[in-house]
């Protein structure tokens, strides 16, 4: 070393034989020992991998060239072993490629075998997954023209999963990119037939019907291997330019929905209370139509009987309808009629209450009193 032969010591001096560059000589192994030189020195690393490879020699009859050979060709074979033999998970589905040729077999969940590396195998994941598509608020992706000539900022999801993974691999670049293509060109397409109403609140789901059916059938003309589920709408609002005048149209819509609910209402209580009073009435008048039919009846009854009696005794039968005649007309005047023996007595008589009980039975026999007018002119006749 450069700094040995610097006053016999190390570079910070004070060394002298067998002493360090503190001033300390390293201290070494008393004896021999096994893996000594038999001088006391260190271990002799040559030695060492000498009778490594004497006792790997003794392992091979062959040598050590033939050892390592076959060590060599042992780990190509566990290598080769891994690489031919792969699983398959439950929810994937693998296609093997013999010289980069999709094999027609779809490998199945489970363990299988192929001669890499002239077989490869490609794996595809087949459980069901969901692609988000449109923005939000203010995304320009989300914003579409509607039917009437309105904006909506339209945001919805596409639910697929893969049913051909050799179509999938192999029949299109990027599938994936496809679908979402395909899917918000399918909805633009739809929503620009429509009005704003429509995608706002009522045929939102005619409207995702129609467009998983329009994707559907794109992706089975590309030979996608793709198989639509579902397309469900997440959120469908105004541009937030407009969202203030759209809330306002909107609590007007519902405030006359409200005022057609209270009008309709109000009619069907009118109606009702119409429809009871006509029952009421038409109940009435079939009332009254009996009593009127039964009395007139009753009347004509009446009559046929007198007229009877009459033709078996018309003179007793006409003074007895002679006599009720003039008690009924008489009992109703306001006259007082006495002889000439009754003059005194006039003064004394309560005129004004005979009066008064005249009027009353007057009015209480009243349609009795025409009944028997009636009768008493058709006797005469």
């Amino acid at each position: 070393m450069p700094w040995s032969n610097q006053n016999g010591g190390g570079p910070w001096g004070g060394g002298g034989d067998n002493q360090g560059p503190w001033g300390q000589g390293p201290k070494r192994p008393s004896g021999g020992g096994n893996g000594g030189n038999g001088n006391g020195g260190p271990p002799d690393i040559e030695d060492f991998f000498r009778k490594g490879q004497d006792q790997f020699k003794g392992m091979f009859p062959g040598g050590f060239s033939a050892g390592l050979i076959a060590i060599i060709v042992l780990v190509l074979a566990v290598f080769w072993i891994m690489q031919s033999v792969y699983t398959i998970q439950p929810d994937q589905r693998g296609v093997e490629l013999r010289f980069g040729k999709p094999k027609t077999d779809v490998a199945q969940p489970g363990l299988h075998f192929m001669f890499w590396p002239f077989e490869t195998v490609e794996k595809v994941d087949i459980t069901e997954r969901r692609m988000s598509l449109g923005g939000g608020r203010g995304d320009p992706e989300g914003i579409m023209l509607t039917g009437d000539q309105n904006i909506v900022d339209l945001s919805f999801s596409v639910i697929y999963n893969v049913t051909d993974p050799k179509s999938f691999l192999f029949d299109v670049e990027s599938p994936i990119e496809t679908l979402n293509q395909v899917s918000e060109s399918a909805m633009r397409e739809v929503v620009g037939r429509r009005p704003a109403n429509d995608v706002y609140r009522e045929q939102r789901e005619a409207i995702a019907v129609n467009v998983k059916s329009i994707i559907q059938e794109t992706m089975n003309e590309y030979g996608a291997g793709i198989t639509v589920n579902a397309v469900s709408f997440q959120d469908a609002s105004p541009p937030q330019q407009v969202a203030d005048a759209f809330d306002e149209v909107q609590r007007a819509g519902q405030d006359a929905d409200r005022f057609q609910q209270e009008a309709n209402q109000y009619a069907n209580k009118e109606l009702g209370a119409a429809r009871g009073n006509a029952a009421v009435v038409r109940e009435a008048a079939a009332a009254y139509k009996d009593r009127v039919v039964k009395e007139a009846e009753g009347e004509a009854e009446r009559f046929i009987s007198i007229y009877d009696s009459y033709r078996t005794a018309p003179d007793v039968t006409r003074k007895r309808l002679y006599l009720e005649t003039m008690q009924d007309a008489l009992s109703q005047s306001k006259n007082v009629i006495v002889d000439d023996e009754g003059q005194g007595v006039v003064p004394y008589l309560p005129l004004d209450q005979i009066d008064r009980d005249a009027a009353q039975r007057t009015q209480r026999t009243l349609p009795a009193s025409s009944s028997t007018q009636n009768l008493t002119q058709g006797a005469s006749q």
